[in-house]
């Protein structure tokens, strides 16, 4: 492996196309627990949304599409981590989040996980 030199020092924000903003906003605050970071306006009559737990430094943009982009139905790659992940599952679940039934153990070296979607169709993962 070699080691290359790089300007870059942390991911700053993934980003997840959205149709309905207010809708994933409130999903991803009031549903998942994270915290709305930064609203803003741009270009023509858009705004940049940007969600993250705690005190987390990557945050989650939940932002129109791009010009001829799609939104929903994404697999996004993003993996969330939660100390219990037993209890979040259940919490996310009552709350009527569309989690997998059950948290999956597969044994090492994996860790315990679910999947969950917003209300657009969009995956991500919790591992414990």
């Amino acid at each position: 492996m070699t080691n290359t030199q790089t300007r870059v020092d942390k991911i700053a924000t993934v980003i997840i196309p959205v149709a309905d903003q207010e809708r994933q906003i409130e999903f991803y605050v009031e549903k998942l627990g994270f915290n709305k970071r930064m609203e803003v306006p741009f270009g023509d009559g858009h705004r940049w949304v940007e969600v993250g737990p705690g005190d987390a430094e990557t945050t989650i943009a939940l932002a129109p599409p791009g010009p001829g982009g799609s939104s929903g139905g994404r697999e996004t790659g993003i993996s969330l981590h939660a100390d219990d992940i037993d209890a979040y599952h259940a919490e996310l679940k009552a709350a009527g989040v569309d989690v997998d039934p059950e948290v999956s153990r597969m044994g090492d070296p994996v860790p315990p996980l679910f999947w969950l979607r917003d209300p657009e169709g969009n995956t991500l993962m919790v591992v414990g």
